[in-house]
C-alpha cells in the first residue's frame, strides 16, 4: 500500500486527547503481534503527557499515524523517549524515524543537559537510536529512579528484570549523553 506523505509530526496538545484510547490500543496490538513486552500506560497518564507538551504525534490529516512520549526522571537528569508506535498501514516509510527524531529534538530543547535513554527490544528502534547518537549501555548507566523501573511492572518480561536486580532484561538500554556529543554540536 502506498502512503502519501502528508503526515505531520507535531507536539500533541489538548486537540489530540480524544486519540488516547486509539494510541493505547495501537501500542497493545503491536506488542501482541511482535510478541514483545511493553510497559502499559493509563489513559490518564498519556492525556497528562499531552497536556504537558510531552507527546509527539504523527497525523495524516485527522487520522492518527504514530506516537512517542517524553518523560524526565531523576530530577531531569535523565529523559526517556518511550512508547514509539506507528500504525501498521504507515510502517515501512520512515515514519518511526521521523517521530523519534522529533522526540529527540524536543527532548534536547527542553532538557539540554539531560541524558536521553530508552529501552527497546526492536532492531529498527535500535538502529534509529544509533543514528541519533545513542549507544547500548548496561542498565546501571540508566536512571536509578524507582518510578521509572516501576513502569516496567506491566511488561510481560518484568520477572526477568526483577530476577536480575534490574541489571538486565530482554530490552536493550540505549543512552545519549550530551557530554559525549559536545564537539558534534559545535561542528553543526
Amino acid at each position: 500500500m502506498e502512503v502519501k506523505d502528508n503526515i505531520q509530526i507535531m507536539v500533541a496538545d489538548e486537540r489530540h486527547v480524544p486519540l488516547v484510547e486509539t494510541i493505547l490500543d495501537t501500542i497493545e496490538k503491536a506488542a501482541k503481534i511482535r510478541g514483545t513486552g511493553i510497559a502499559r500506560r493509563s489513559p490518564e497518564y498519556v492525556k497528562q503527557k499531552m497536556l504537558e507538551g510531552k507527546v509527539i504525534i504523527a497525523m495524516d490529516g485527522d487520522e492518527f499515524a504514530g506516537f512517542c512520549y517524553i518523560e524526565s526522571w531523576s530530577n531531569k537528569k535523565f529523559v526517556a523517549n518511550s512508547g514509539l508506535i506507528v500504525v501498521e498501514k504507515y510502517r515501512g516509510h520512515g515514519l518511526a524515524k521521523r517521530i523519534k527524531t522529533k522526540s529527540f529534538q524536543v527532548s534536547r530543547e527542553r532538557f539540554p543537559d539531560a541524558k536521553l535513554f530508552g529501552l527497546t527490544t526492536g532492531l529498527a528502534v535500535m538502529k534509529i537510536n544509533s543514528e541519533l547518537g545513542y549507544r547500548p549501555v548496561p542498565f546501571s548507566e540508566l536512571t536509578d529512579d524507582d518510578s521509572f523501573w516501576k513502569g516496567c511492572s506491566t511488561c510481560v518480561n518484568y520477572d526477568i528484570l526483577q530476577r536480575t536486580n534490574r541489571r538486565m532484561c530482554l530490552c536493550t538500554g540505549m543512552l545519549y549523553d550530551p557530554e559525549e556529543h559536545k564537539n558534534d554540536e559545535v561542528k553543526k
